[in-house]
């Protein structure tokens, strides 16, 4: 089979987005959706990245005046909530919308309406965060927001409404966008694609897909309970009325610390794609990988009180979090194994995407270290609430994701634009990066074991912390300008960059087997594979499907387990009641913030876009009858 097969101009047609403005808002092919998604994500990051350039000016010495204390505390709020709900989790499953349904040789996503909505729900929180910032009335009480602080008596006005809110539109966005990726990779999967034949990156989707429908419900109920302290006056933070402070913090960590695997599992699936190309050979101890994988998503949801052990929590019960907190390295600690193995065997091609995957092993191996001692309590304790806790965090999630995304996006540019992004500019980038990072970050564990408290915007001079301070904020600067080399690069090789073909590294895995960039339905006849890497092995590719209509949108429904085709499913076509379903819902929820009566009025606004959206349009057809699908 051809690694790239001409699509008809009936199929163009049938699954191109529709032209004009209205097409526009309209459109709903999955790699349109997932390419705003991105670039909505990266802007967020760069905002959120420019909220801790200021951080970190102010703490570059003592006493130093350049914010003050109402300001500094928007200022780490803001970067914190951008970070964790605006850039780690969404960006992750915006990639995956791209590439899951191309590695699964489908021609499109389930639900794609659906996963329109989610985008504008999510952009329009986002939206809804930062104009309130910029009117300056943003969150002060931490990305956490732990009452009573986060509470009507210690904040009044409408900061931490609109953070709570802000809650609501990610998670619905976020969990919206799990119930696709689990439907599309457990039904839209090409012949012959079995369990065990799916690419790593597609299982790492699929776990932290299952981890966000158990999680994100539970902050969503956080976030809703404090809001409705402050807005109707229920008392479930209350302890006066009843209710319990430490409540929050078992619902919020029951979210937060799986989230932060929500964060760091798909970049396994980019470590484990990167290195396969660029070593030239499969992944060593598939099922090793994968059980490791589902192994990490259920410990995950037993340390939550990792976060709580200053609180009262029964020392017994301490006791069990500390072991479960040590527990989860051990399956990291066999993916890392198998993938030194991969490499020990493998003929290395060390391009940009692989010096960001092997710069993993050093940042995540000195996050996971102080990890299992943040497990001890007696250590915990005292540093609690310092900056070895924020040196921790970001060697956690920009080693274990930031640096692996940054590698996926040199990886993957060449399927997304069709070009190659420049290799000097790529290595500039990551030493930059990675040298910033480490000088940013590496004092701050010091400065933490002597003393200096986090969320404090300055401290006296005689402290010790002074030149802790300067050297971590001159590292953040070289770490914004790595970014900003790769922003430039990005933007140079979109349209200057080397013209990349359907598949510049020889890879294995499907999305390689179309054009880059993809057609419109992403495969004139979906494969029949044979193999986990198609593309290397003889046979591989064991033929093709026949019988998908050109002038519809529709696609081969398979098994759960085994992918043997089931029937075939027309989605639907480009629409822009999801968009309008969007702005509805918007209402609601930015108008609830100021009366509880918009939710009322808000509920009348949404409900007749939803039935437009979801008015049947066609009657049945016996197209499943009608033609046999033939590999």
């Amino acid at each position: 089979m051809k690694r790239a097969v001409a699509q008809s101009p009936a199929l163009d047609r049938a699954w191109s987005d529709p032209p004009g403005i209205i097409g526009w808002l309209s459109a709903i092919n999955h790699k349109t959706i997932s390419i705003r998604f991105m670039i909505t994500t990266m802007g967020f990051f760069a905002a959120g990245g420019v909220l801790a350039l200021v951080i970190r000016l102010q703490l570059a010495r003592p006493e130093n005046t350049l914010v003050g204390p109402d300001f500094y505390n928007q200022l780490f709020t803001m970067h914190g909530t951008t970070m964790m709900f605006l850039f780690a989790v969404p960006v992750m499953q915006a990639v995956a919308t791209y590439l899951v349904p191309l590695m699964i040789g489908s021609r499109g996503i389930a639900f794609p309406r659906m996963n329109a909505f989610a985008y504008w729900i999510f952009l329009f929180g986002g939206l809804m965060l930062y104009g309130a910032f910029i009117l300056d009335i943003g969150p002060d009480a931490g990305w956490f927001a732990y009452p009573p602080l986060a509470g009507p008596e210690y904040s009044p006005g409408k900061r931490m409404d609109f953070w709570a809110q802000l809650i609501t539109f990610t998670e619905l966005s976020g969990l919206l966008e799990a119930v696709i990726l689990i439907t599309t990779i457990f039904k839209l999967r090409t012949p012959g694609m079995t369990l065990n034949r799916m690419p790593l990156f597609v299982w790492t989707m699929l776990v932290t897909s299952f981890m966000v429908m158990f999680a994100m419900p539970s902050v969503m109920l956080a976030s809703t309970a404090l809001i409705t302290d402050r807005l109707v006056g229920t008392h479930f933070y209350n302890p006066a009325e009843g209710g319990d402070v430490v409540l929050w913090q078992h619902l919020f960590w029951f979210f937060g610390h799986p989230e932060v695997y929500l964060i760091f599992i798909p970049p396994l699936g980019f470590m484990s794609s990167i290195i396969a190309t660029f070593a030239r050979r499969p992944i060593y101890g598939y099922p090793v990988m994968v059980l490791a994988i589902i192994a990490t998503a259920f410990l995950a949801f037993s340390l939550w009180v990792h976060h709580m052990f200053a609180t009262n929590v029964p020392e017994l019960g301490k006791s069990f979090f500390t072991a479960a907190s040590a527990m989860i390295a051990i399956p990291t600690a066999a993916q890392m194994f198998c993938w030194i193995a991969t490499l020990w065997a493998g003929r290395l091609n060390f391009r940009t995407p692989m010096l960001f995957a092997l710069s993993f092993f050093f940042i995540l191996l000195i996050g996971g270290l102080t990890g299992i001692m943040l497990a001890s309590v007696s250590l915990d304790l005292q540093v609690h609430d310092s900056f070895f806790v924020v040196a921790h965090l970001h060697y956690v999630l920009i080693g274990g994701a930031v640096f692996p995304l940054f590698g996926a996006f040199y990886y993957w540019f060449p399927k997304f634009t069709g070009r190659l992004m420049s290799e000097r500019l790529g290595k500039w980038n990551f030493w930059l990066m990675f040298v910033g990072f480490n000088v940013a970050f590496f004092p701050m564990h010091i400065a933490g074991l002597r003393g200096m408290p986090r969320r404090v915007y300055t401290y006296p001079a005689d402290m010790g912390w002074n030149m802790l301070n300067l050297v971590s904020s001159i590292g953040a600067a070289i770490l914004a300008a790595g970014i900003l080399l790769f922003v430039i690069n990005v933007l140079r090789s979109r349209r200057h960059g080397e013209v990349a073909g359907a598949d510049p590294w020889q890879a294995g895995t499907l999305e390689w087997a179309t054009a880059s960039p993809p057609d419109p339905g992403n495969f004139a006849q979906p494969p029949v594979v044979a193999s986990r890497f198609p593309l290397w092995s003889p046979g591989g590719v064991a033929g093709i499907v026949r019988g998908l209509a050109d002038d519809r949108r529709e696609v081969l429904v398979t098994s759960v387990l085994d992918a043997v085709p089931n029937h075939r499913a027309v989605l639907p076509e480009s629409s822009i009641w999801p968009f309008v379903s969007a702005v509805a819902v918007t209402v609601l929820f930015v108008g609830s913030i100021f009366t509880p009566w918009a939710v009322v009025w808000g509920a009348v606004l949404a409900t007749p876009p939803l039935i437009v959206w979801f008015w049947p349009k066609r009657k049945p057809t016996q197209m499943n009858l009608e033609r046999e699908v033939k590999p």
